[in-house]
């Protein structure tokens, strides 16, 4: 079964958020240093780790593609938000940017 364009970039997506999900989980110095700075308490990059996972595992499934980038969108917009009431300079807002362009047009894709 030959994999269509919508397919193609909801699986790229899910492997953009499955590898900031395990990142987040493995909460390494500079993941729980940058979420201090920005104020969340320290199980916060967890929460944010399993629903990037949770998000990369529903994207690639055609019935729970809508969900995955539902959820895909709403932690952008949390990152974004995060990223930009910090004034956080443009090379770490660059890929949160990026990510977010993804999801939108995997949805608008999608239909």
């Amino acid at each position: 079964m030959a994999l269509n364009f919508q397919s193609i970039l909801a699986t790229i997506a899910a492997v953009l958020f499955a590898v900031p999900g395990v990142v987040n989980l493995a909460g390494l110095g500079a993941v729980k240093r940058d979420f201090a700075r920005w104020g969340y308490p320290a199980w916060f990059p967890l929460l944010c780790g399993a629903l990037e996972l949770l998000s990369a595992t529903l994207l690639p499934g055609r019935q729970t593609r809508v969900l995955g980038l539902t959820l895909a969108g709403a932690i952008m917009i949390g990152a974004l938000f995060t990223l930009l009431r910090n004034r956080e300079p443009f090379r770490h807002l660059a890929p949160a940017l990026v990510f977010s362009a993804l999801i939108v047009v995997t949805a608008a894709v999608h239909g």
